[in-house]
């Protein structure tokens, strides 16, 4: 009799073990492109807890085994390195990889198949503003949570409010203040990332230019359309 129990116990351990570690993996989709339009195939892409590597296909597709909390890495010549986060969340992922232009780079680009030259040649040519990392992000909240340690952003009507860490206003709103293309704004919601050129936190001194309106902290954005 205890030595079935004791067996019951060590397979239900087994089986708890076992679900412990199903729970703790997920298997992540993706799509890989560049200039967010044209699909990189035989790009490389790693886990960094689980070990795991794969490569994407002919569209642009790849999934991988990656433990929750992990980091996929996708790192490969002529291109940025991304490193993109897997949380308890994260299903299906879609990637823009930004190209670096140089001469040499096109010859890696197209000779290691990335991407045909005729694709690659147009892109450089008319769609410089798709060559962006900040296009990896869905909306402006996520960039600034993103790039900015210590940034908050909690929902509100219009999308979000932005909070900085060591903002130090006695007024009754600690949002941050919004300056877009030199123009002060209560909502930076319409803003795609993709059109982002530059995006700042600024904080304590060099939040000073702004007066008392920037005691808060200062969320400064310069989009493409505002150079023009």
């Amino acid at each position: 009799m205890k030595k079935n129990m004791k067996r019951m116990i060590l397979f239900l351990g087994f089986i708890i073990c076992i679900s412990s570690l199903q729970a703790q993996t997920r298997v992540v989709y993706g799509k890989i492109t560049a200039y967010n339009q044209y699909p990189l195939q035989n790009i490389q892409v790693k886990t960094k807890k689980s070990k795991a590597t794969v490569k994407s296909d002919s569209l642009g597709m790849f999934s991988i085994v990656a433990n929750e909390e992990d980091r996929l890495i996708i790192k490969t010549k002529a291109f940025k390195t991304v490193y993109q986060k897997v949380d308890a969340d994260t299903d299906t992922l879609y990637i823009n990889l930004v190209f670096i232009d140089t001469k040499s780079n096109r010859e890696i680009a197209t000779g290691y198949g990335y991407i045909n030259s005729q694709d690659l040649n147009y892109a450089i040519n008319n769609l410089e503003q798709e060559n962006n990392e900040f296009c990896n992000y869905t909306n402006i909240f996520e960039l600034l949570v993103g790039r900015f340690p210590g940034v908050v952003v909690r929902p509100t009507a219009t999308g979000g409010a932005v909070y900085i860490r060591g903002g130090t206003s006695v007024n009754m709103s600690n949002e941050a203040l919004y300056v877009v293309d030199g123009g002060v704004t209560t909502n930076i919601e319409y803003i795609h990332p993709c059109d982002v050129r530059s995006i700042n936190v600024l904080k304590d001194a060099s939040a000073s230019i702004y007066g008392s309106r920037g005691s808060n902290g200062v969320v400064v954005i310069e989009t493409k359309m505002g150079k023009e």
